[in-house]
């Protein structure tokens, strides 16, 4: 179906664009039609929009209490009849409205200021109830009321095509991608060009931590590209999640509650507007947009604005779906290839004879496997497609601080530095390589002494990820060489480094022995 804002442009009149509604809305039902009853001025139910009978649109007419889409009015959600519709208790037949060959409807209510009514999903087939097709539905029937109102609010004012022409660029390049990362840097390039704003940003609600991430933006000052998370409720953008409405500051540089004054300076900041992006009645994130100049945003930008938010929360949505449904697809690929992987490192073990018992040995292959595992876990309550590598690294410390450190060691663990999110390919390999640094840090740095620390710290520069572990036990040896001394575990994290396309290398620093790993951040699997 295309977007809202698409059929708003493509419209030359109201009825057409009910009829591209209905039709569209008509599509989602198994073997259906979709019509439109709102509530006019005296109070009586008009057909307006019909996929079935657009002959008799504007003709029927009727008062609200009569049949199921009175009984959906009054109920006030959404009424389903699965099958042997015109038997039904409160079914009522219309004069010249020949329902006969239907088996199954839904009664959608929709609201919108100014508009009220029903949508009437008709089906030829029996027709079980589905909560997660039935939300969707509920979803289009809502946004299509939605798009009835913008047309009808933007045709008051005038200018139609004008007014219309950013709103469609950007929303039918934001339908015509279907990658997340993609869609949130052309929603803040796209909207920046058509609206001349000076700076558009992106941010989306981690619900793990209950943060704003700023995600995307076209300003080019790596301080902006680097702004620190906001939680729900602090500074303008927080609040506007909060409370799910669009918020407008006549000037950030005397706001009190603005985070980020000297970076609004430096970037010749001053009005602004915050828009959430919501759908399915939930915020899921929120887009910014800044003037250079003081200014005020009327109704029709605001509006406008919230157009694209709506649009562009439903395609992030449809672009968390598709990777969630791609990774289904491929999860037994992606299992075999880690079970490969398992299978390569045991290979390694047998051909190393350096383990005093079995159960050291079979110790260090649980410890890889559960590596693994730990990125698995966090893929499917992350972003879908990429994972924080702060969040591994503290699995697998709390893992290792259980199971391999010795009682009499007091070893004190810090995971540091930026929360790196990476795609699952290099997440996986970059767990591996914290597993064997961190279990080398505690074997080989605390052999002989009894305390001390162990630092992991991410740090990620122009693309650039670099990792170190560090520890301030037994130094290294003084003729310790990577290339010659190195055992399994070693043998291991240069291997995968090179994987990685970066380098590894193990050097003391002011009494600490530091693993350091640098390579590239890759996007794409």
């Amino acid at each position: 179906m295309k977007p809202w804002l698409t059929l708003l442009a493509e419209s030359g009149s109201e009825e057409q664009l009910l009829e591209h509604l209905s039709a569209g809305i008509a599509a989602e039902v198994p073997d259906g039609e979709a019509e439109l009853l709102l509530v006019d001025a005296a109070g009586f139910l008009v057909l307006r929009a019909s996929s079935f009978a657009p002959a008799k649109i504007g003709r029927v007419r009727f008062d609200q209490a009569i049949g199921l889409t009175g009984k959906t009015l009054q109920v006030g959600h959404p009424v389903h009849v699965e099958s042997q519709l015109l038997a039904h208790p409160a079914a009522q037949r219309y004069p010249d409205f020949d329902e006969s060959t239907f088996e199954s409807a839904k009664f959608v209510p929709v609201a919108t200021p100014g508009l009220r009514g029903v949508w009437i999903l008709r089906s030829r087939k029996v027709w079980p109830q589905d909560v997660a097709h039935e939300a969707r539905l509920m979803e289009l029937c809502l946004g299509a009321l939605e798009a009835l109102a913008a047309y009808q609010h933007i045709l008051a004012v005038g200018a139609l095509s004008d007014r219309l022409r950013p709103l469609s660029e950007v929303a039918a390049t934001l339908a015509g991608s279907p990658y997340l990362e993609e869609i949130l840097q052309l929603l803040v390039n796209l909207t920046a060009e058509q609206f001349g704003y000076k700076v558009c940003t992106v941010r989306l609600l981690d619900e793990t931590t209950d943060e704003l991430v700023l995600r995307a933006t076209q300003a080019k000052m790596s301080e902006y590209q680097r702004k620190r998370a906001l939680r729900v409720g602090e500074s303008i953008a927080g609040v506007a999640v909060l409370e799910m409405r669009t918020i407008i500051v006549t000037d950030v540089l005397n706001e009190a509650t603005y985070v980020g004054h000297d970076l609004a300076e430096q970037q010749g900041l001053r009005s602004m507007i915050c828009v959430p992006l919501i759908v399915s009645g939930r915020a899921i994130g929120v887009l910014t947009c800044y003037a250079d100049e003081i200014r005020n945003f009327d109704e029709d930008e605001k509006l406008a604005l919230e157009t694209i938010a709506k649009q562009a929360a439903t395609s992030i949505e449809n672009a968390k779906l598709n990777v969630r449904s791609t990774l289904m697809q491929e999860m037994h690929h992606r299992v075999k290839n880690n079970l490969q992987q398992v299978v390569s490192l045991l290979r390694l073990q047998l051909r190393h004879k350096h383990y005093a018992t079995l159960e050291d040995a079979i110790g260090d292959s649980i410890n890889r496997i559960l590596a693994i595992a730990a990125v698995h876990d966090l893929l499917s309550r992350e972003d879908l497609d990429r994972v924080g590598m702060r969040v591994i690294a503290d699995s697998l410390v709390h893992h290792i601080q259980q199971s391999t450190l010795l009682p009499d060691r007091r070893v004190r663990f810090d995971v540091r530095g930026s929360d790196v999110k990476l795609n699952m390919v290099q997440a996986t390999q970059v767990a591996l390589v914290l597993n064997e640094l961190i279990l080398n840090a505690l074997e080989h740095g605390f052999k002989k002494a009894l305390q001390g620390e162990v630092h992991v710290t991410f740090e990620e520069q122009d693309r650039t990820v670099s990792l170190w572990v560090a520890n301030n036990g037994d130094p290294l040896p003084t003729d310790f060489d990577v290339m010659v001394n190195a055992h399994l575990g070693l043998q291991i994290v240069s291997n995968l480094s090179r994987g990685l396309g970066g380098t590894f290398r193990l050097h003391d620093s002011h009494g600490w022995a530091v693993a350091e790993v640098i390579f590239p951040r890759s996007d794409t699997e």
